[in-house]
């Protein structure tokens, strides 16, 4: 797999609260939704992207030190992966994703 956010990996992601981190995956994950039936090779890069920055994500220290956090972000890399590679054996569907992620992209605008 190609590192895709080279200078975020370098400790920038890590400046970002949760709601953001989980925001920009999810523009991922619906980028990868979108592609999905019109252009198999922009989907796959998305949903490679998409992993990059989840796998950031479990390894961020203030989630990592949050058991259900971590328990989380675990489990949505086991639907996506099983979802976008193998056979939807936990039955995601395109509208359950946006339902996910859509969330966390109005908490990370939220300014209080």
């Amino acid at each position: 797999m190609n590192a895709y956010h080279k200078e975020l990996s370098r400790g920038r992601w890590f400046e970002f609260t949760f709601f953001e981190q989980m925001a920009n995956i999810g523009s991922e994950v619906i980028r990868a939704l979108s592609w999905k039936n019109r252009n198999e090779n922009y989907s796959r890069r998305a949903v490679e992207r998409a992993l990059e920055l989840l796998e950031l994500t479990i390894e961020d220290g203030k989630n990592k030190s949050n058991p259900s956090r971590l328990k989380e972000l675990t489990r949505l890399k086991e639907v996506f992966i099983d979802y976008f590679y193998f056979e939807n054996q936990f039955g995601s569907s395109e509208e359950g994703w946006k339902r996910y992620f859509n969330p966390f992209t109005y908490a990370s605008r939220r300014k209080t």
